[in-house]
């Protein structure tokens, strides 16, 4: 496995009768008993080596997945698959119409629907030689996802991580471009991992993709449920629906339910999911639970230390990340490593040191002031973050946040009541407007600032990011805390279909360097 988009899969592995996938997807077979033949004799059946939905990222041998889309027919890059050494298409009869009679189809009314077990047949069914663990929930799937990782890889496991930051497995790293990956590269790195070794897989599961089906195909040994808050009501109709996507990887009907099930309890999300699984424990740092957090104390550098108590006793816990959620994410780490049949006090010496690229990630540029980056960009992930830093400081807080474009708009009026409520000083700037217009965006965040009560905060409004974190940064005195929220890790701002350069975490110490320098 390579840093390679197109390199991550395996290389030793047999081609797959394309009859076998046909009758593995109902799907009706077009044109290959005609390719095969002008093969020669003995040649066999047509048979592929690889799958992707990509055009551009086809290799030779492959099955080109061409999907119908919101702006256009895969079936309309099937010349450019073909080109790149594709040798049959998986699509629906809408795109079968589309390509010519001469090419090899495998034609379905709904080709997604199929996706996951086509791309599962493809690379060998990987995920049921691994340990694959899935973490799902609004907020805290990147943290908890990156403690059970560490948890697994001190008790001796050979673990990739697939989530929201990046895929990583032994030391090469590729920056996600989902959350979760589309069925097809979903497998591929299942099955380049294993062939490398591994034994275990911990990634975050997305509402997306268990609704869209990215997951179809996936054989989950144990599933993680953080919690659920506002978000992507853009793209679920209503919190039920949103409920009900993230319901799949528990509900036995689901056909990627995971065999057990660890759910925290700490919100009534939380206490509904819990009755859904047949075989589930429990975790809670307010109140019941199989596994729960007690006994709190934060040390001046913002370690916390606690004590986790679960079936097989009582363990002393620490971490470096601060906040009463990230005891939260630890505790559902630790019983997801002891469900998966680690020893516990291995996995919590990993978990201690653990540090999420764009969570509470401080930047320290020598200022007298705290200055911190995070992925917040939902309602209570933002309150979370900024009680955190309140608790953590005598001083003021300043917050620069906006709101994604052509995701859900219901939360920016949110996002700006929040910010007004509990900051100082709120900065309302672009995000990712990404087709939309920012200035739209902005006065909607700004609308809801404006309705705050208590409003706390002075409400400035500057489009441009970089401004916004300079404005910040020359308001903070001694003592202060400046909170940049929303991108996080993110190394790119999205307007109009570009993503420029643009990393928070850069631009935050270049505007500390420079108000350092100016002091001087």
């Amino acid at each position: 496995m390579s840093t390679t988009p197109s390199n991550l899969r395996p290389r030793g592995l047999d081609p797959v009768p394309l009859r076998r996938l046909a009758e593995l997807s109902g799907a009706h077979l077009r044109g290959a008993v005609e390719f095969t033949s002008r093969q020669g004799p003995g040649s066999g059946d047509l048979a592929v080596s690889g799958i992707d939905l990509r055009a551009q990222r086809i290799e030779a041998g492959d099955l080109f997945a061409a999907l119908p889309g919101a702006r256009a027919h895969g079936a309309q890059f099937a010349d450019q698959a073909l080109e790149r050494g594709a040798v049959a298409v998986l699509t629906d009869p809408a795109g079968a119409n589309l390509i010519g009679d001469e090419v090899p189809l495998l034609i379905v009314d709904n080709p997604r629907s199929v996706l996951g077990d086509v791309a599962a047949e493809i690379y060998g069914r990987p995920s049921e030689r691994l340990q694959v663990l899935g973490i799902t929930g609004t907020s805290g799937k990147t943290t908890t996802a990156y403690m059970v990782e560490a948890g697994l890889r001190a008790a001796g496991r050979k673990v990739g991580l697939i989530g929201t930051v990046e895929t990583r497995f032994e030391g090469d790293r590729l920056p996600a471009s989902l959350t979760t990956p589309e069925a097809p590269e979903l497998h591929a790195i299942f099955a380049a991992m294993l062939e490398r070794g591994g034994d275990t897989v911990v990634m975050e599961v997305s509402s997306h993709a268990l609704e869209l089906g990215r997951v179809a195909g996936t054989h989950f040994a144990v599933g993680g449920f953080t919690n659920l808050s506002h978000d992507h009501l853009d793209f679920h109709e209503t919190f039920e629906d949103y409920f009900a996507a993230k319901a799949r990887l528990f509900d036995p009907a689901s056909p990627t339910h995971a065999a057990t099930a660890v759910i925290c309890v700490d919100d009534e999300w939380g206490e509904r999911m819990a009755t859904i699984p047949q075989d589930r424990v429990t975790v809670s740092t307010t109140g019941a639970g199989d596994w729960t957090a007690g006994a709190v104390t934060t040390t001046p550098d913002g370690r916390q230390n606690f004590t986790i108590t679960g079936p097989s006793g009582t363990y002393a816990a620490t971490i470096g990340l601060p906040g009463h959620y990230n005891i939260a994410n630890a505790l559902l780490a630790t019983a997801v490593c002891a469900r998966a049949g680690v020893d516990v006090e291995a996995a919590l010496s990993g978990i201690a040191d653990v540090a999420v690229p764009g969570r509470v990630e401080r930047v320290d540029g020598g200022q007298d002031f705290l200055a911190v980056v995070d992925y917040a960009h939902k309602p209570a992930a933002l309150e979370a973050v900024i009680a955190t830093l309140r608790a953590h400081t005598t001083g003021r807080i300043a917050v620069v946040v906006g709101a994604g474009g052509d995701r859900d708009s219901g939360k920016r009026p949110v996002m700006g009541e929040v910010g007004a409520r509990t900051a100082d000083l709120l900065v309302i700037t672009d995000d990712n407007p990404r087709t939309e217009d920012a200035s739209a965006i902005s006065a909607s965040v700004y609308e809801g600032a404006l309705g705050a009560e208590p409003k706390l905060a002075q409400i400035e409004e500057i489009g441009d990011r970089a401004e916004a974190i300079e404005f910040a940064v020359a308001w903070a005195q001694p003592g202060d805390v400046v909170l940049v929220a929303g991108k996080g890790h993110e190394a790119g701002q999205e307007i109009n279909g570009v993503k420029y350069p643009f990393d928070d975490r850069e631009v935050l110490g270049s505007a500390i360097a420079r108000k350092i320098g100016e002091a001087r």
